[in-house]
């Protein structure tokens, strides 16, 4: 054999090796969750919270969390987190919203803290579709306000399309789980080898409800491109607020974030007469001749 056939065979059979690697090991790269006992009692000091569990048709557990504010409820949160831990250490971040009297639920996704089950894209679409359904049961949905953080965001989209819920918000949302791991492994076969494609940018494509889009400029895993890119999917529905030295997990430690949630969720929608201003009036291209 050809010494460069030779070193052609074993660059083919590493690449095959990783490829292998890659699909089945992609669920332990991509999730990071933390299990939980069954009889673990969550504790959040100063919060008023109630535990639910919902049994889906394959017999899986999803556990979740809802937050209740101290005021009369203007609606309610289901926030998707990201892909680590579970809801015990994310519940802290439901005061956000019950400080402005929205109810937050908060649920884990299969294999995360109590909830059990095989995990798939697929069954996780149809686990929060079922929340989100038990929501409506209990509140209209013009009520309901969708957020997705990072991971949660692509999971936020889909349950945006396929219903009609207040509004969606997205944090450090990305354009495709693929795309996101492809900036990884650049030369793979992504689209073949990836199960949790999530195509964020198609979904958004169907959403009717205003969209808000927060991202930090300093994020370096989802860089804040993405989301100028995402803005551009449903541009008269969509409002791109930006977190000047941002990053990906600390947007909360940020005064703007709170003041940019403040006004997502207390904003009235307004209607510009736009024949009062100057959308019409274009900049001339070539220099006016001066009068003699």
């Amino acid at each position: 054999m050809p010494y460069w056939l030779h070193i052609l065979v074993i660059v083919l059979l590493i690449y095959i090796a990783i490829s292998f690697a890659l699909y089945y090991l992609q669920d332990y790269m991509l999730f990071k969750p933390e299990k939980l006992p069954q009889n673990f009692q969550f504790n959040y000091d100063n919060q008023d919270f109630q535990e639910h569990n919902l049994i889906t048709r394959d017999g899986a557990v999803i556990n979740g969390i809802l937050f209740k504010p101290k005021g009369k409820p203007k609606g309610i949160v289901l926030y998707l987190k990201g892909n680590s831990k579970s809801i015990k250490g994310w519940g802290k971040f439901a005061i956000d919203f019950t400080r402005h009297n929205y109810n937050v639920l908060m649920v884990d996704y299969r294999g995360f803290g109590k909830s059990t089950g095989r995990r798939s894209q697929k069954a996780i679409k149809r686990d929060l579709q079922k929340v989100y359904n038990k929501i409506k049961e209990r509140t209209t949905e013009d009520h309901i306000i969708l957020y997705g953080r990072s991971l949660g965001s692509g999971f936020a989209a889909k349950l945006a399309s396929m219903n009609n819920p207040k509004m969606l918000i997205l944090d450090a949302p990305y354009y495709s789980l693929t795309k996101v791991t492809a900036r990884y492994a650049p030369f793979m076969p992504l689209s073949i080898l990836i199960k949790y494609p999530l195509p964020t940018y198609k979904w958004l494509k169907y959403v009717q409800c205003p969209i808000h889009i927060i991202h930090g400029t300093n994020d370096t895993l989802i860089p804040y491109k993405t989301s100028v890119k995402l803005s551009q999917v449903k541009p008269k529905l969509t409002k791109l607020h930006t977190v000047i030295g941002g990053g990906h997990k600390n947007l909360n430690t940020f005064e703007s974030y709170h003041e940019m949630i403040h006004d997502i969720l207390n904003q009235k929608p307004t209607n510009i007469d736009l024949s009062t201003t100057s959308i019409n009036v274009k900049h001339s291209s070539k220099p006016n001749k001066a009068k003699t």
